[in-house]
């Protein structure tokens, strides 16, 4: 029997990890009939079927499961002995990194700029999105690395803590003058799956407010511009706008929320790229602080 390869292994990897052939040659930077060459190699060698197709996913068999089971751990362990001996310097690959906007305002352009000079053959794709999709997406396998507002609890997702940010209640300095909250005001927040929504409806409840409405944006920069132009008030994360308040377009309208916004780095609990693993590590370093 010939040799198995070891991009052969590495295919049979990202397929049953993707679902997809064609998502494993986007990861693989290669096309899917090469994709499917190679499987009809491993079957042809083993003389078993590895796949079977359900609708437009390609799904293990029995078999195939017991394969990618078993030849999983050594398949990463070989990766990270290589990457390892080499201080990861020689390392290569695409990883997807969701974002929210908050990280992505501040940890994140640090993290990106050590990792293109620490990692240059590593190519970094960046979606910045709500922590609820964002979950979805690092549980289906679309985003490698999320950083995500907090707590997260899931048995399918691995954490590291980096950080909170407090919170304001801020509306427009015209706003506060005609009186703020002592008329009824529009709300302002994030969709109702974000913590920041949360703490919004539980701090107009504290402080005995009825808003005339709440209405929702899913992007905080928007909901910034959206209140310093009068369109009432929000609680937003204090970093954001501190700027703002410095320079009186924005002006706190009602005590600080006690609760603040933690956040966390996030990998899917089953991860074993050594790659992603490594970054894992890295952003476990950052801090968000505010």
């Amino acid at each position: 029997m010939k040799r198995i390869a070891l991009y052969h292994l590495e295919t049979l990897m990202w397929i049953a990890r993707l679902g997809t052939f064609r998502a494993a040659a986007e990861r693989l930077n290669t096309t899917q009939p090469a994709i499917s060459a190679r499987v009809r190699e491993i079957e042809d060698q083993l003389g078993i079927s590895i796949f079977r197709r359900e609708g437009r996913n390609m799904v293990l068999t029995a078999r195939g499961r017991r394969l990618v089971q078993e030849c999983e751990p050594l398949w990463a362990g070989f990766e990270k002995a290589l990457l390892t001996a080499s201080g990861f310097e020689g390392a290569t690959g695409v990883v997807r990194i969701g974002s929210g906007e908050i990280a992505a305002a501040s940890c994140l352009p640090g993290f990106v700029n050590t990792v293109e000079r620490d990692l240059p053959g590593v190519t970094l794709e960046l979606e910045l999105d709500l922590t609820a999709r964002m979950f979805q997406q690092l549980l289906g396998g679309t985003i490698d690395l999320a950083f995500l507002a907090g707590p997260v609890a899931s048995p399918g997702i691995r954490t590291a803590p980096i950080g909170s940010v407090g919170l304001v209640w801020a509306a427009s300095s015209a706003t506060a003058a005609a009186g703020g909250f002592a008329r009824p005001l529009p709300v302002w927040s994030i969709p109702d799956h974000s913590p920041l929504h949360g703490v919004t409806v539980e701090s107009l409840a504290a402080n005995g407010v009825a808003p005339r409405s709440i209405a929702t944006c899913n992007n905080v920069r928007t909901l910034i511009e959206i209140v310093i132009g009068g369109g009432g008030a929000a609680v937003f994360p204090e970093p954001m706008v501190r700027a703002e308040l410095e320079a009186g377009r924005l002006v706190e309208v009602l005590p600080r929320p006690g609760r603040t916004v933690r956040f966390e780095a996030a990998i899917r609990s089953t991860e074993s790229d050594p790659l992603v693993l490594e970054l894992f590590r890295r952003a476990g370093d950052l801090r968000i602080d505010g």
